[in-house]
């Protein structure tokens, strides 16, 4: 294990240069007339956001929230409104005032990068903008949090609709709700489901349920495609396997489609061993077992 308190600092000192190169310190951000917050505020409304979104996405107080969008609607930069199909939310949207001011804040966002940039020779560029991808990726991973839900829940089943529509697409012979596990296999004392939250919102499950005594098995693992790369698959497989080990199961297996190359590859390099079929899984040609330690 790194040393955690170097890791830290040098956290702690990119921070502090970066918000300082990227000038998001002054009350005036880029030079406009309003803070960093408002400013933020303002980008994330776009197109239009419900405030109920809003909050989730940035974070924010409700109060200080509630504070930005009413100076923003008193300044013509935004209008808010019922939403069109759930009058209990309340919708942000720019006014033409807000869009131009958007439009100018992107100008000098870009300027300001532009102008970091340039001064690098292109692979140092190259370099630099990779490593702020990876950043990004990294930093995305470490905000991700893995649940235990019931399996009946409203994210649970939106996790599940949506592997199931997947599936259908991916697999020549398609794929029947019916060879869904059943919500009492992975509950309880019989096993778990687990959703992975970025930012509130559900982006992954997986679930586990008792095989036979000693053994679990892992079924439904999945995650969004827009998350896709950061490493949730990885970090639901290692959940489901520490809640087999609180149970007491010493090995859990999976079975898997051959058209799911990325589970495959991510199946093996977590230290699963193939081993002949041990079940009726209709849409398994791999299986996989892995001794718990």
């Amino acid at each position: 294990m790194g040393d955690s308190h170097g890791d830290t600092a040098v956290f702690r000192q990119f921070s502090r240069y970066f918000t300082r190169r990227a000038g998001v310190l002054s009350d005036s951000y880029l030079g406009q007339a309003r803070p960093l917050g408002a400013a933020r505020v303002l980008f994330e409304i776009g197109s239009g956001v419900s405030l109920r979104e809003l909050r989730t996405r940035l974070g924010l107080d409700p109060g200080y929230l509630s504070r930005i969008i009413r100076s923003l609607e008193d300044e013509g930069l935004i209008r808010v409104s019922a939403d069109r199909h759930d009058g209990r939310l309340r919708v942000a949207e720019l006014t033409p005032a807000g869009e131009a001011e958007l439009a100018e804040q992107d100008r000098r966002a870009n300027g300001i990068a532009e102008g970091l940039l340039g001064t690098l020779a292109e692979g140092q560029r190259r370099e630099l903008v990779a490593a702020l991808g990876a950043a990004q990726r990294l930093l995305r991973l470490a905000a991700v949090s893995v649940q235990a839900v019931d399996p009946l829940s409203a994210d649970a089943r939106s996790c599940l609709a949506a592997y199931v529509a997947e599936l259908r697409e991916r697999f020549p012979e398609g794929f029947d709700e019916a060879d869904l596990v059943q919500p009492q296999e992975v509950q309880g004392d019989a096993g778990v489901f687990l959703v992975a939250y970025e930012e509130g919102c559900p982006v992954g499950c997986g679930a586990l349920r008792a095989l036979e005594p000693g053994a679990g098995e892992i079924r439904h693992v999945w995650v969004a495609a827009g998350t896709r790369g950061l490493g949730v698959g990885r970090r639901l497989l290692t959940g489901l396997e520490r809640e087999a080990a609180a149970r007491g199961f010493g090995v859990v297996r999976l079975g898997t489609h051959r058209a799911l190359t990325e589970a495959v590859q991510m199946y093996r390099s977590s230290g699963y061993t193939e081993v002949p079929p041990y079940g009726q899984e209709p849409h398994a040609h791999y299986w996989f077992e892995k001794r718990q330690p």
